[in-house]
């Protein structure tokens, strides 16, 4: 049971608490815990001793300070630091991520282990860093294990998606959303795809725009806060009162529009509401569908300290709250019994949640 193996996983307010601390877009199956308690990186009073452990973790395009994707990531390193002693080294890759594998052996060669690659485009850069360094660990995020020292951090998108499509629906006045994503891969459609169905499922005649900053393979959607901005400004125009972003930092752009036009947004990822600074753009951000990133970061951290070994998928969804919604700020509470409800069917399975739209 994850439960026994990685503690109990909690979501929502305590999850931005633990990411605006830290920040001041399988095959293991999914298993069972409690959310009445969750790891908070703030929880030791003071940092433990050195441990001799050194773990590495390369950044997104985008890198750490981007408030969503590679900052929850760098929550869990820093948490891995505090409570376990943990001496921490972290590398961001060029604009347009082409060093990747430059930076995975670079950890490797200055003694680094565990080594964790953040994002699903590391996949082929850890595989081939696996087997050029047999005796490291290797973790990456949302792509699945594929050596015997690798260990895949997957997560269920698309559930927490459809919450936030759930919630979009109940508190749009226009019954017209909008959905922006950073890079049309099949991860970021998992997001459009559990948003859409959440929307439908609520109420089948909201319309749902969608757009896309850059195709497949061009990341730099996820780096280019003009481009959101001019995405959800057309949405907002065209009578949409509400955009969920899915594009990393330039879901600071949708934020902006939101502002501007006095309409709602969704963050992704983080609680936004907590880790953006700008007053302006907090109070639009409806609520964020976060992502466990950092817990993921840090159980796959504290699981190889204790002897875990890879060749396997560690995965985070709904049953153990790696998934959710954010409610600070408090715009949600009004509709807490219909997202739990929501959330209830998907856990029994009784909803069964597209990951592609």
């Amino acid at each position: 049971m994850l439960s026994k193996r990685f503690g109990r996983i909690a979501v929502g307010t305590v999850a931005g608490a633990m990411l605006m601390a830290a920040a001041a877009c399988g095959g293991g199956g999914n298993t069972s815990a409690s959310s009445s308690a969750a790891p908070s990186a703030g929880a030791a009073s003071e940092p433990a001793k050195a441990s001799g452990l050194k773990v590495g973790l390369a950044f997104d395009v985008g890198g750490r300070g981007d408030k969503s994707f590679n900052d929850a990531a760098y929550a869990g390193l820093e948490q891995a630091q505090k409570e376990l002693g943990a001496e921490i080294k972290e590398l961001s890759p060029a604009g347009d991520g082409s060093n990747r594998g430059e930076l995975l052996r670079q950890l490797a060669e200055a003694g680094y282990n565990p080594i964790i690659g953040v994002g699903f485009a590391y996949g082929e850069d850890i595989k081939k860093a696996a087997q050029e360094y047999p005796d490291i660990e290797f973790a990456v995020v949302d792509s699945a294990s594929n050596a015997p020292n690798v260990t895949g951090l997957l997560f269920a998108e698309e559930q927490g998606s459809y919450l936030a499509g759930v919630a979009a629906a109940l508190k749009s006045k226009a019954g017209h959303v909008g959905f922006v994503g950073g890079v049309e891969n099949d991860l970021i459609k998992k997001f459009e795809a559990g948003f859409s169905a959440g929307v439908k499922a609520t109420k089948p005649d909201t319309k749902v725009d969608v757009k896309y900053l850059t195709p497949d393979g061009d990341f730099s959607g996820f780096k280019a806060p003009d481009k959101g901005k001019i995405a959800a400004e057309k949405m907002y125009q065209d009578g949409a009162d509400i955009v969920y972003q899915a594009a990393g930092d330039s879901g600071t752009g949708v934020f902006q529009a939101a502002a501007a036009a006095k309409k709602q947004a969704i963050g992704v990822d983080s609680d936004q509401r907590l880790t953006v600074k700008e007053a302006d753009l907090q109070a639009v951000i409806m609520t964020s569908m976060i992502k466990r990133v950092d817990v993921g970061v840090f159980q796959f951290i504290k699981a190889f300290q204790g002897g875990a070994k890879g060749g396997k998928n560690d995965v985070y969804d709904l049953k153990v709250d790696g998934v959710g919604l954010s409610t600070t700020g408090g715009e949600i509470d009004d509709i807490k019994e219909q997202i739990d409800a929501a959330k209830k069917k998907i856990v029994d399975g009784e909803i069964t949640v597209p990951s592609k739209p």
